[in-house]
């Protein structure tokens, strides 16, 4: 019993397809630009930006805590009466939700009015944010 090999010949193999060194080749240009660019910022920051950002949250904030001042309101209130929110409950829930160490009584009534009428609220509360 003979054992015999054939030796086929397949015409020269390539050892690196074209699509994988461009693949590769993009990879390394990505990265290279990553390192290059890293840790810029798009937009440099602003301190009008940043103040513009700050007195946003604090007003949203505000309208946030007079929408819980009328729900708590509206909580205690006994059945059939009227719930009583005041421009104090608001900062007060402002100073303890959002942690705010000073609310001016005129932008917390401010934000009271807003909310009391967007809830509709003339119909079951009554409100010291008029006066």
């Amino acid at each position: 019993m003979t054992i015999t090999t054939r030796v086929v010949k397949t015409g020269g193999m390539r050892p690196h397809a074209p699509g994988g060194l461009l693949f590769v080749a993009l990879g390394l240009i990505l990265v290279a630009a990553g390192y290059v660019w890293r840790g810029r910022v798009l937009r440099p920051l602003s301190a009008k930006r940043a103040q513009a950002a700050v007195i946003r949250d604090r007003s949203r904030n505000l309208l946030r805590s007079a929408d819980m001042a009328i729900a708590g309101a509206r909580r205690r209130a006994a059945h059939g009466e009227p719930a009583i929110v005041t421009v104090g409950d608001v900062t007060r829930v402002a100073r303890q939700h959002y942690g705010y160490l000073f609310v001016e009584r005129e932008e917390a009534a401010a934000a009271l009015r807003q909310r009391y009428e967007a809830a509709d609220c003339r119909v079951d509360c009554m409100t010291d944010a008029f006066d």
